[in-house]
């Protein structure tokens, strides 16, 4: 918010953020970007391009322009600015996916019962659609490809970043607990060449795995293994690495996770948690919106640097320490105690 402006402006200026992300949801669904990736163009020639009503295309372009995502000049064309490019859909890191994620008709239905949420404590996700949010993607195949195009794309622009913050020269094996399809564990052995890896996940979820592994010519280092991390982990590893998994649970179920991982590491190993960790007070933070997301879809959260050092006190672990990287995300790092 802007300090100098009346604070009844200021509340009208925050209550029409949600209107921003749908004008820039939209802008991301019909590839305006990537249209003006060779120059600016007038919202005539992206409506023919779009097949979307001139004015209308117009007019939701302006709003975007108004808030810095792209910029509209005084030939009332429109072109790129840097908080526009990640909507580029074949740039390292493109947020395109995650930004139509977080703009969908399901979000907006969702964030709709935030007080459902606020007054049970629980998803409203599940009131909504009436089976809990992993169990709704999986079935659903349309909302599906959304979401796994969106982690997809949040997971290469975070395993960048971790890959950038983090020095793994000192292990000879790491497990990836949770790990999806492998980015990140095969982007993090594809720079350590003498490092060995696992990727746990479930049995479905790690043999899908298996192209992409092989894609980063890193197959011979790197064992697929099936299970589930409530139960076990793999053992004699120097290090457990979980991206983005302990948010989605709650502190309870998270304990148990951190606990399987102390368990099993060797002697000397670390646990590295790859999370955003929100600042105290009312110093300003994306994160502490995303923890919203967390309340109404699951019942995880995020968590400040206090709590994770309690979460992981109470699994036996000790936190050394937390490590900012190039995205919102932190490395934290923890040794058994």
């Amino acid at each position: 918010m802007n300090p100098e402006l009346p604070p009844p402006i200021q509340l009208m200026q925050v209550m029409f953020g949600f209107a921003a992300s749908r004008a820039i949801g939209v802008a991301a669904e019909l590839g305006i970007a990537d249209l003006l990736k060779d120059g600016p163009k007038s919202a005539g020639e992206l409506s023919r391009r779009t097949n979307t009503h001139e004015r209308s295309l117009y007019r939701v372009l302006r709003a975007c322009a108004s808030v810095g995502v792209f910029s509209e000049d005084e030939d009332k064309r429109f072109r790129l600015t840097p908080p526009a490019e990640p909507l580029l859909s074949d740039v390292p890191g493109s947020l395109r996916p995650f930004v139509t994620l977080m703009t969908n008709d399901f979000q907006f239905q969702t964030w709709a019962e935030l007080l459902y949420s606020v007054q049970t404590g629980e998803p409203a996700f599940d009131k909504v659609f009436g089976t809990s949010s992993f169990d709704y993607f999986w079935k659903n195949e349309k909302a599906g490809k959304v979401f796994n195009d969106a982690m997809s794309s949040n997971s290469a622009f975070s395993s960048a970043a971790v890959l950038e913050a983090y020095d793994f020269s000192a292990f000879s094996s790491l497990v990836d607990v949770g790990g999806g399809h492998g980015l990140l564990l095969a982007s993090i052995l594809k720079k350590y060449p003498k490092l060995r890896g696992i990727l746990y996940d479930m049995p479905a979820i790690v043999e899908a795995a298996a192209n992409l592994i092989q894609s980063h010519g890193v197959a011979d280092r790197c064992e697929r293994v099936g299970g589930n991390f409530f139960d076990a982990v793999p053992t004699g590893a120097d290090a457990y690495i979980m991206k983005h998994i302990i948010h989605d649970w709650n502190d309870e179920q998270s304990v148990v996770i951190l606990k399987h991982c102390r368990e099993a590491m060797n002697p000397a190993g670390k646990v590295l948690v790859v999370e955003m960790v929100l600042p105290e007070g009312n110093e300003p933070s994306f994160g502490k919106f995303l923890d919203l997301q967390m309340l109404l879809y699951l019942r995880g959260c995020e968590r400040t640097e206090a709590e994770y050092r309690q979460l992981f006190d109470q699994a036996g672990l000790e936190l050394t320490r937390i490590l900012p990287t190039m995205s919102p995300f932190s490395i934290i790092e923890a040794v058994r105690k």
